[in-house]
């Protein structure tokens, strides 16, 4: 005897094996419920910092130098450089626009030219410069800054780090007369990167 035929000859049995088998899928299918926990952490903020400066001298002349002879003193000036920003960063020195009076006979060929970084202030009491401290980070002619690249690069500025800085110019005592009444101008461009 097959099997649909002891289900057709036993109708109760075969309804209630199937009600078994219905209530079982049901049970199953309704008991998916679980455990479960729930944490959140809200109001997540993210903000970028800020590299700005402040320079003492800013869009004014650091050093001009009027009447130089072959062979003088250095005339120098100085500028503090201050990093106003709340991220710290690597500065550089650039030379911009250099321009000559004379271009046969330039005038920034015989500028022996010095910049020395004299330190960082300690609060509001600035460095002083000329002392064994002070790093020099540039010695030539103020023709021989590369232009338009790096003179120096001056390190990195902590936050609220303020440098000094001393610029130096003396007519090289090999000027001769055809360097008399010369003049030069230069641009110099301070600069910082994160």
């Amino acid at each position: 005897m097959s099997r649909i035929q002891i289900l057709v000859q036993r109708p109760k049995r075969t309804l209630a094996a199937l009600a078994t088998m219905l209530v079982a899928v049901g049970i199953t299918a309704a008991s998916g419920a679980n455990f479960s926990a729930q944490s959140a952490n809200p109001a997540n903020v993210f903000s970028t910092g800020t590299l700005t400066m402040d320079n003492s001298k800013d869009n004014a002349a650091i050093l001009t130098a009027a009447n130089l002879r072959p062979g003088d003193p250095a005339t120098s000036g100085t500028v503090d450089i201050k990093n106003t920003g709340t991220l710290s960063g690597p500065f550089t020195l650039s030379k911009g626009t250099l321009s000559d009076s004379d271009a046969t006979f330039p005038l920034s060929a015989k500028l022996n030219t010095t910049v020395v970084d004299c330190g960082v202030f300690a609060g509001a009491t600035p460095p002083a410069c000329g002392d064994a401290d002070d790093v020099s980070k540039y010695s030539g002619t103020l023709a021989d800054m590369g232009a338009g690249s790096p003179i120096s690069a001056l390190g990195t500025f902590a936050a609220d780090a303020t440098h000094r800085y001393e610029f130096s110019v003396a007519l090289d005592g090999s000027a001769d007369n055809d360097y008399q009444g010369d003049s030069a101008t230069v641009r110099l461009v301070w600069n910082a990167s994160s």
